[in-house]
């Protein structure tokens, strides 16, 4: 018999339970909005569980801090190194700072300057990349081997899924009768924990992705059977420009309905919508379910809906700058 997504990683809904129980103090249970406004456009009632208030302002300190407190002594003791754009690096920082342990930080050049600001304020050493997967990977190796560090990939990894479905665990345990759960996709990881959670605790619930159409690989990936490398980025939503992993794809392939694809635009819109109406901050990669929802033949009017709100880190600069203030 084949064995299912969850055996294959060892990430299951009790590696989720077991996941919040070790990080529940550590991590903030975020709390869940809804807004009239969005309601009556989607013609559904959706919830949003607000990561964007989560420590690090993103659902990826749970994965982190997850993966941080699960280490040995001895595995501790050499730190721990990853590679990313931004909110995996400060998470994972600043669970390491909280263990009194070092984080290796790799992180493209292009890597937005709040992201590594704040990667730099929990303690992160930094070490940059062409802004490619095989540089990224490759940095790291080199790091593993001048440190000895424990890799802590930002979302291929069972740590991590489990980490990251604890968000959806809060979600289904806050509010009853969802049909619909909703996450962005770029590695995989917070779709994957949240698939895991949602069939865990209601296995006929529909678990929809959403992810920029100029960056779909993901939505390919599931079409075509395979891993579909990510192409250049050039989505605003600069934390889905990644591929799939090997043990994120494999979850996704069993637990996900489809992946909706979301204009630029509409992602903006949807950005502004929550900005304009919820009075909160989201990243553009948190408002690509919303976009998807909104504009995309989903089929979930009349629907309960949770989307996972995957962060708010944004650079306020712009709308600070003094009028004239040279550029």
């Amino acid at each position: 018999m084949e064995k299912s997504a969850g055996e294959i990683v060892g990430c299951d809904l009790d590696a989720v339970c077991a996941a919040h129980d070790r990080i529940r103090h550590f991590i903030h249970r975020t709390p869940i909005f809804t807004c009239r406004a969005i309601n009556d456009r989607c013609q559904a009632a959706v919830f949003f569980k607000c990561e964007n208030f989560q420590r690090v302002g993103a659902f990826k300190f749970r994965g982190a801090c997850n993966a941080v407190l699960s280490l040995d002594d001895d595995e501790a003791a050499r730190g721990v190194v990853t590679h990313s754009s931004g909110n995996h690096a400060a998470a994972l920082a600043l669970a390491a700072r909280m263990r009194g342990i070092p984080a290796y930080i790799v992180m493209p050049r292009n890597a937005p300057a709040i992201k590594r600001q704040a990667v730099e304020s929990y303690g992160g050493i930094i070490t940059e990349c062409d802004p490619t997967q095989e540089a990224r990977e490759a940095a790291c190796q080199l790091v593993m081997q001048q440190t000895g560090a424990t890799l802590i990939h930002p979302y291929n990894d069972p740590r991590i899924i489990a980490g990251q479905g604890t968000a959806a665990w809060e979600l289904l345990h806050d509010v009853s009768e969802l049909d619909v759960l909703m996450a962005p996709v770029g590695g995989g990881g917070l779709l994957s924990g949240t698939a895991i959670a949602g069939h865990g605790f209601k296995p006929d619930i529909r678990i929809i992705g959403g992810e920029p159409a100029l960056a779909d690989d993901a939505a390919q990936s599931l079409r075509e059977g395979r891993i579909v490398p990510a192409r250049p980025p050039r989505t605003i939503a600069d934390g889905l420009r990644t591929s799939l992993g090997s043990l994120t794809f494999a979850i996704l392939r069993q637990h996900v309905e489809t992946i909706a694809l979301a204009e630029e635009d509409e992602i903006r819109d949807a950005q502004r919508l929550m900005m304009e109406r919820m009075k909160i901050v989201v990243e553009p990669s948190a408002a690509v379910p919303l976009a998807a929802l909104l504009h995309r033949p989903l089929g979930l009017h009349g629907q309960r809906i949770g989307i996972i709100l995957s962060g708010g880190n944004v650079d306020l600069s712009p709308l600070f700058s003094a009028p004239g203030a040279a550029s």
